[in-house]
């Protein structure tokens, strides 16, 4: 197939890349940047400059590229800027769909994100209903997640992937990366204060397995999935595993749950046959450093 990666230099989008053209698939990958567009190009596969808030201008590029599908792994992470984020979750999605749609593309594959579900007991899975909280900042992450994925459903052959708590190389959670200058108590540390080793249920994915998913959901019936890896769990399990794998001070362990941090289940995506080559942050923390393992 021919296929469109919008947000192919990002962290899940360079290694995807690389993943498509090994399958045989024939690949054009967006950028912002020039540096970025020629990432891409370097790696064998087209690339394009352009910015998903440009309407016109990601029309023209999804229609000269003609594909079969495209893959959406755009995000605005770098700053943490969470109002950029969903800005690009409403309106890049909003305008990479109507440009796949105007090309005559029904297959997309989106990313989306597996912590906006109901509260509840135990890990959620996808039956379960996003979140209608009006409390703020979850409000805002719920709506734009939900808007990114209404929109791509507007697609026949949309398929959205809920990725779990990304880890790994070009992520925060990376070594280096800022939530390991938040557990060395960087008072500039866009995380500090915020990790807490309480009892509060994340899911975990490693970028390897985000893209690996994003591949093989090509041939995924439409829907949503959550793409998580096999051991949601608390804050006071994870964290001091995370902070001996970047070599950090864990924080000490605190009371209290977020009633919405339960983790999801990955049962709908493995019935289909994918697995996760980290099944457990346990092993896949200290992996992390080594790009595409």
């Amino acid at each position: 197939m021919r296929i469109f990666v919008a947000g192919a230099t990002g962290a899940v989008g360079r290694l995807l890349v690389p993943l498509l053209l090994d399958a045989g698939h024939e690949v054009v990958g967006t950028s912002r940047t020039r540096e970025g567009v020629e990432r891409v190009r370097a790696q064998g596969a087209g690339g394009v400059r352009v910015d998903a808030l440009d309407a016109d201008g990601l029309r023209a590029a999804v229609a000269e590229a003609a594909p079969d599908a495209v893959v959406h792994q755009l995000t605005d992470l770098a700053a943490a800027d969470g109002a950029a984020n969903n800005r690009l979750r409403r309106d890049g999605t909003r305008n990479l769909v109507d440009a796949a749609a105007k090309a005559g593309v029904k297959r997309l594959v989106a990313q989306s994100i597996c912590w906006t579900y109901t509260p509840g007991a135990g890990p959620a899975d996808e039956s379960v209903p996003l979140d209608a909280t009006e409390e703020l900042p979850r409000a805002r992450i719920v709506a734009g997640a939900r808007a990114l994925e209404e929109q791509a459903a507007e697609l026949p052959g949309a398929v959205v992937l809920r990725y779990g708590i990304l880890y790994g190389p070009g992520t925060w959670y990376a070594p280096g990366g800022a939530v390991a200058a938040a557990l060395g108590g960087d008072p500039e540390a866009r995380f500090l204060g915020s990790l807490r080793a309480d009892d509060s249920v994340s899911s975990f994915l490693h970028v390897a397995d985000a893209a690996r998913a994003a591949v093989e959901a090509l041939d995924w019936p439409a829907g949503a999935y959550n793409v998580v890896d096999d051991e949601p769990a608390p804050g006071r399990e994870w964290l001091p595993v995370l902070a001996a794998a970047l070599g950090a001070p864990a924080p000490a362990p605190a009371e209290g749950a977020a009633p919405w941090a339960r983790g999801a289940s990955n049962a709908k995506a493995r019935a289909l046959g994918w697995r996760p080559a980290h099944a457990s942050w346990r092993t896949g923390f200290a992996a992390q450093g080594v790009s595409g393992k």
